[in-house]
């Protein structure tokens, strides 16, 4: 698949290796697993030598083997033997002293593995090295909760080291389009939403897809459940590492919200645990729920309703780690046909967080939300768009069926949001599978 979106990060990613080239720069990416990271880094860096590194979970020898010999064949310097990582860092920041160089740690995160004072000991060779060397250092990482504690915690060693920060997101929506007209210029909007629904715009699961032809409904969820699959096992794996030994309860929450138990009572009921602090964890650490209250709703409103960020994330807890027993005995199928009786109603629910996706990107609205009074829906509005500045108010209801849409009940719904915007320009709107 050829290289989509990435426009802006790639010029700010461009600009700062031409600042390398007069003072060492230090760029923290992160964003969650094939997101595109890797391919984002290489496809910018093209105008110095770039020396890229996996930072496995190896022992502290076999890891500064590997890099050394990297630098070896890359920049034909040969830095001799070393067993101490950041003491390795070092010489080559002493060779970006004579030219200016790229040098990304991929996974950087893993490094804890190796020694608790690794940080301060990286920490003190950057501040040691960093005035005259000319290195463009990239450190990138997946592990989002403990990126965040190595960078953003005041009271570890490299809080405040780096120069730039960049959170790597998914596809947007009209990015989505493109690659189904490129792949598939016949889809419908149906293919569309299931692409959305399955992908959620990651890159790594986009590629999949498209490189196995799947690009229509059922074909794209018949491809996600066969034999042998990428989504099967990616769940787990994509986050096992960030929860450790605790994991079972974070799963069992994920699969309450997945299932539609929002509210932190419904969630224990469903799964017998308290989930405070693992909601707060997964909201805060882990940045893989989000927390909703209706508009207008204080801070204190206890009217909140949790929601799991990641589309696969919500299919996988949904389907496939829900139905885990039919997996493992290779009843695939059986789950298909699941996805399939369910589709109407699943997908309605992704519909409505395509369309406030759709209208967050817009780039008109400083706020784009939802309201509810009740769980049953009889008090809710999809869509919520605010203009502050030019005091625009959109109201919408989101249907898969364009007839089921009545904008009377909307109006009804609204009256006590309406008191709050006087002499606002107030808008209802009506939106379906044809509007995609």
């Amino acid at each position: 698949m050829k290289f989509y979106d990435r426009e802006q990060e790639m010029a700010a990613l461009q600009k700062i290796e031409a600042l390398s080239a007069h003072e060492a720069q230090m760029t923290i990416i992160t964003g969650r697993r094939r997101i595109g990271k890797t391919t984002l880094i290489k496809k910018s860096f093209t105008g110095i030598p770039l020396v890229y590194f996996f930072v496995g979970k190896k022992s502290e020898t076999l890891l500064c083997g590997e890099l050394s010999e990297i630098i070896r064949i890359t920049l034909g310097v040969d830095l001799g033997s070393f067993s101490d990582f950041p003491r390795l860092l070092g010489a080559i920041m002493g060779i970006a002293m004579h030219r200016n160089i790229t040098l990304v740690l991929d996974e950087f995160q893993n490094l804890s593995h190796i020694r608790d004072s690794i940080f301060s000991d990286i920490q003190d060779v950057w501040d040691d090295n960093k005035e005259k060397s000319r290195i463009n250092l990239v450190i990138c990482g997946s592990i989002y909760s403990k990126m965040k504690k190595i960078f953003e915690d005041k009271e570890e060693p490299l809080y405040g080291r780096a120069t730039a920060r960049f959170k790597i997101r998914p596809f947007t929506i009209a990015t989505l389009k493109e690659i189904m007209r490129d792949n598939n210029p016949a889809y419908t909007r149906e293919d569309l939403l299931a692409v959305y629904m399955i992908t959620g715009g990651i890159a790594k699961y986009v590629e999949l897809l498209v490189t196995r032809g799947a690009l229509t409904k059922n074909e794209i969820i018949r491809d996600a459940l066969s034999t042998g699959s990428y989504f099967l096992d990616e769940g787990q794996e994509m986050l096992r590492d960030e929860f450790g030994k605790d994991y079972g309860n974070y799963f069992s929450i994920l699969s309450a919200l997945a299932t539609g138990e929002t509210s932190r009572g419904e969630i224990k009921s469903y799964t017998g645990v308290e989930p405070g602090g693992y909601l707060d964890k997964l909201e805060n650490d882990y940045s893989i729920i989000a927390r909703r209250r209706p508009y207008l709703a204080g801070e204190k409103s206890k009217n909140v309703a949790y929601s799991i960020s990641d589309n696969f994330l919500n299919f996988w807890f949904r389907f496939i780690y829900r139905y885990r027993s039919a997996v493992e005995v290779g009843n695939l199928e059986w789950i298909a046909e699941k996805v399939m009786t369910d589709y109407e109603s699943y997908s309605g629910l992704v519909l409505e967080r395509y369309f406030r996706q759709l209208y967050a990107e817009s780039g008109r609205y400083n706020l784009v939300t939802n309201f509810w009074k009740k769980k049953d829906g009889k008090d809710e509005i999809d869509l919520i768009a605010v203009n502050e500045t030019d005091r625009e108010l959109v109201l919408g209801e989101i249907k898969r069926n364009p007839e089921k849409i009545k904008l009377s009940e909307v109006k009804e719904k609204s009256k006590g949001i309406i008191l709050h915007h006087k002499k606002w320009d107030i808008r209802y709107i009506g939106l379906s599978l044809e509007d995609m």
